[in-house]
């Protein structure tokens, strides 16, 4: 029998993404909670009414932080050496599931028995 661990990503009561790493889960959550303070800045601004694209447009930015930064004078680009270096890292292939981000989340770790 195995154990498989997997850390949860919860808002408001629903799960919205699974990982089996513990430092991907905080990333994410991390990622939504700048979603979440992009909202506010983003409704703040009165330019968009629709609360689904400030929304969508918030966890756009959230998911695009590191070019944000760069576009902002924030962050230097990367050199070709460091691209090569990122490109070497696996991607996020441990999500497992996935829905919209809403407020505050917890990561926790579930620990599920297999036979």
């Amino acid at each position: 029998m195995a154990v498989i661990i997997k850390y949860v990503v919860e808002r408001n009561g629903a799960e919205k993404m699974t990982f089996t790493s513990k430092a991907e889960a905080d990333a994410y959550d991390k990622m939504l909670d700048t979603a979440d303070e992009l909202s506010v800045l983003l409704s703040g601004s009165q330019l968009i009414t629709d609360e689904q694209h400030v929304d969508a447009l918030a966890l756009f930015l959230a998911q695009n932080k590191d070019e944000v930064l760069i576009a902002l004078g924030a962050k230097k680009k990367p050199t070709s050496a460091a691209k090569a270096k990122a490109a070497a890292k696996p991607a996020a292939a441990d999500k497992l599931t996935e829905s919209s981000p809403k407020p505050k989340t917890a990561a926790k770790e579930v620990a599920t028995e297999v036979a």
